[in-house]
């Protein structure tokens, strides 16, 4: 049996984020998920990771700080550059803040609604943006 193939996928808006804005660019189902994220300077996503969803990126244009912790205790620092690469394995801590205006581009498995707010862990303010997502709401696509 062959299976039908889009080779020249759509676009698909994503929508709005309170740090830019989010377009999946391409889903390989139950393999990988290709999305194009514009991040506006000054803002940030939130401190959080993902149970199950393992994402890799690549910073195409701009200026980016990268917060991330392997345990719960102490956030460490790293600033991108163009061109610079990241993984955040599945229960990596982290947390992306546009110094400048970036485009990245990211490759995760295509779990959708998977993440986990910690900014209280780290005595943090909880800022705008999605919610902690319970387990059962995990999408595998």
């Amino acid at each position: 049996k062959v299976q039908k193939i889009n080779i020249f996928p759509t676009k698909k808006d994503l929508g709005k984020r309170n740090w830019g804005r989010e377009t999946l660019l391409c889903l390989i189902s139950k393999k990988i998920s290709l999305k194009m994220l514009e991040m506006n300077k000054g803002s940030s996503g939130n401190l959080q990771y993902h149970r199950k969803k393992n994402e890799c990126g690549i910073l195409i244009s701009g200026k980016l700080k990268v917060e991330y912790a392997t345990n719960k205790k102490k956030l460490k620092m790293k600033i991108l550059k163009k061109g610079d690469v990241f993984h955040f394995p599945p229960g990596l801590i982290h947390k992306e803040t546009a110094i400048t205006n970036c485009v990245i581009l990211e490759a995760s498995t295509p779990y959708f609604n998977d993440r986990v707010r910690v900014e209280k862990l780290f005595n943090l303010c909880e800022n705008k943006g999605l919610p902690t997502t319970k387990s059962k709401n995990i999408i595998f696509r």
